[in-house]
């Protein structure tokens, strides 16, 4: 017989099947936007009598994906009584350390700053969401108006109030005195909603969204963002993202002038419009309203303010303009609203640039951040669309804008964040990443924080190992011949694309042709240096071009071999390839200094275990040339190195983490050996 659920086991999983429910839809919140809560009753664990518990999303997660150890649990009574003590709203912050002694056992997550708006409202069920249709309502001038013709007495107007105790007694103060309210809109922020169950708080709150949208699609007026303006209409798909790659590298420079940043590129249709209607720029200009925006989208976004048919350079010079006096600007509005206790300003860059025909540049301290941050904006497109159609855009008073954005409870939750990996924010891309040692070093790359654009001649093992490196905000993938300008060309446009850059390029891309010197053909030879001494000064030349435009700087890696310097018998046309390389290595390291750009390089020998060379054909070449098994190869290698030990694609992979992690961070034009010890290959 199964065993009967306790009655918090089953709340608790009422309540997550409800958040995630709701979270999974962008429809009712955005991503780690809103929380939800559930009331129930649980044994004591020291006199065994019941408690009265609240589980509530805690602090940073995100209801789609919320598991029970994203809860925070609390004692009902204790925090009630937090009403009793509460200092009023010129300390309400004060009440959040209080939290914390209301905590049942140790607690679970975090709890947020909504934690009160759940435990003071008079409901065993309480949701609060951020939808589109709701901050429509909530940023309309005449909200308040309209919440009465939209809901009637079932959905109650709350005037906006910075998130905290005091919001939480006010909309307490109306589930009270309103007993037929189902929830409320709240002024420049969302909903909230409430039940005596799962099921019927679930419903309130569809209900409350729902009828918003239904609401604005009958009242609301057909192009509330005006008319197109002549020359806006979007590019056509090909030439709109050819035009977006050769932006990105400038305006990744420009978002990182402060700090390095990941880009994120979107051409939505709803952006692509909205940058084609008159009325964007005074839109864009009023910024974003509800907390959750304005705080991953900064309180404005900057606007290119020519037609996409502008010159490419016009465009590139008129941001650079734009960008100064984004700067200036947002210095302004620091200086404007600071207080002598107020964090320090936090950079001046915008994490948003809109370009008319072309779409949206976003940014953040990685691809999933500077995603979000891309559709936290089309939220606020949403929410414009909607107050537009129904009534007039109006967003809270900048200097509440700023009293979010630089809350001390916002600044306590970025120092308790971890520190950033040694590669966070760095941008790579992998020749013949798919298999081998160009594996192995992606694998690095990304455990180190880097995003990886994973690029191989084979286009499914490339993709396979994009998927095991975590998927689009980790890496992507590329198919790439890199005998061709033409396929390295649109590699670098896709990571553009993907990321917004590249700023640490890996040589790793070849093949190896093992023949005497009398067996070598022309055909032979060519293909060897199309591939690695032609195909590595393609790829080095392409990321010296983006890399010099960013202005941050950079790291190629090549990856050579003990045989650019060690003479072996039966590799005329490989080893000289690698010869041809190592001394790219130092021409290059001697040429790209000035922007910052160090190249290394990287002399492994015998990597058989993993290596697609090795499996091709090459490892059974050499064996017979050495007399040995081609199973017994690996061993044959490290027996006759210094240290006895086999090298494997990791300890490659060590390498170029050590050249490019930041130790190394005055060292160029060095090759580092990872050969177990060649003396034959000693540098000299």
């Amino acid at each position: 017989m199964a065993a009967v659920p306790l009655p918090e086991q089953s709340t608790v999983s009422e309540l997550l099947e409800r958040s995630n429910r709701l979270g999974s839809d962008p429809r009712n919140t955005n991503y780690a936007g809103g929380n939800t809560s559930a009331k129930g009753s649980a044994p004591d664990p020291v006199t065994g009598s019941g408690i009265e518990l609240m589980w509530v999303k805690g602090s940073g997660g995100d209801l789609g994906t919320l598991t029970e150890s994203g809860l925070a649990v609390l004692r009902l009574d204790r925090l009630r009584a937090l009403a009793e003590v509460y200092p009023g709203v010129e300390r309400e912050d004060e009440m959040v350390a209080a939290f914390d002694y209301c905590l049942h056992g140790r607690g679970g997550a975090a709890p947020s700053i909504d934690t009160a708006m759940h435990g003071l409202v008079d409901a065993p069920h309480v949701d609060h969401l951020h939808p589109d249709s709701g901050i429509a309502l909530a940023c309309a001038a005449d909200g308040e108006k309209l919440t009465a013709e939209c809901f009637g007495d079932t959905v109650v107007w709350v005037p906006w109030r910075r998130p905290g105790f005091q919001l939480g007694l006010d909309i307490a103060a109306v589930r009270q005195a309103i007993p037929q309210a189902v929830g409320c809109v709240l002024g420049g922020h969302g909903i909230t909603a409430w039940g005596d169950t799962s099921q019927e708080c679930e419903r309130n709150a569809l209900h409350i969204i729902r009828t918003a949208e239904a609401f604005i699609t009958e009242h609301g007026r057909p192009e509330p963002f005006g008319p197109v303006l002549d020359g806006y209409l979007p590019l056509p798909e090909a030439e709109r993202r050819a035009r977006a790659a050769a932006l990105a590298p400038l305006i990744r420079a420009l978002a990182s002038a402060d700090r390095p940043q990941v880009g994120h590129f979107t051409d939505t249709p709803e952006v692509l419009d909205f940058l084609s209607r008159a009325e964007h720029p005074r839109l864009a200009a009023l910024g974003t309203s509800c907390p959750d925006h304005f705080l991953r989208t900064k309180v404005r976004p900057l606007v290119l303010d020519l037609p996409p048919g502008a010159p490419l350079e016009d465009a590139a010079a008129r941001l650079r303009e734009l960008h100064a006096d984004y700067r200036t600007a947002y210095a302004d509005y620091y200086q404007r609203h600071a207080s002598p206790d107020s964090p320090a300003m936090r950079g001046a860059d915008p994490a948003i640039v809109l370009v008319p025909g072309v779409g949206m540049f976003s940014f953040g301290k990685d691809k999933q951040t500077a995603r979000v941050a891309g559709e936290f904006y089309l939220n606020a497109i949403n929410v414009m669309r909607g107050a537009e159609a129904v009534s007039s855009y109006r967003p809270i008073e900048e200097s509440e804008k700023f009293r979010i954005e630089y809350w001390e409870l916002e600044e306590a939750k970025l120092r308790r964040m971890p520190a950033p990996k040694a590669l966070a924010t760095r941008i790579a891309l992998v020749t013949g990443a798919g298999s081998g040692i160009g594996r192995a070093i992606a694998h690095r790359l990304v455990a180190e924080g880097a995003c990886v654009v994973v690029a191989d001649l084979d286009a499914a093992k490339a993709a396979a190992v994009a998927e095991e490196l975590g998927g689009a905000d980790k890496a992507v993938a590329v198919t790439v011949d890199v005998t061709s300008e033409e396929q390295i060309a649109a590699a670098f446009d896709e990571a553009l694309l993907a990321f917004g850059g590249v700023d640490l390029v890996v040589n790793n891309a070849g093949i190896s042709i093992s023949k005497p010197l009398l067996e070598t053909t022309a055909a032979d030879w060519d293909l060897q240096h199309r591939i690695m001494a032609r195909g590595s000064f393609l790829v080095s030349r392409a990321a010296a071009r983006v890399m010099a435009e960013q202005q941050l700087g950079g790291d190629i890696v090549y990856i050579a071999s003990k045989n650019a310097v060690f003479a072996g018998p039966n590799n005329i046309a490989y080893s000289a390839t690698k010869a041809d390389q190592a001394h790219q290595v130092r021409l290059l390291a001697a040429e790209l200094g000035e922007h910052g750009i160090r190249v290394n390089g990287v002399n492994p020998d015998g990597v058989v275990r993993g290596s697609g060379i090795f499996a091709g054909g090459w490892g059974a070449k050499r064996a017979a040339v050495y007399g040995v098994e081609e199973s017994e190869l690996g061993a044959f290698y490290a027996q006759r190195t210094l240290l006895k030990r086999e090298v494997l694609p990791e300890h490659v992979a060590n390498a170029v983490f050590a050249l490019t992690g930041g130790d190394l961070a005055h060292t160029t034009g060095l090759h580092i050996p990872v050969d177990a010890g060649v003396a034959a290959a000693f540098l000299r």
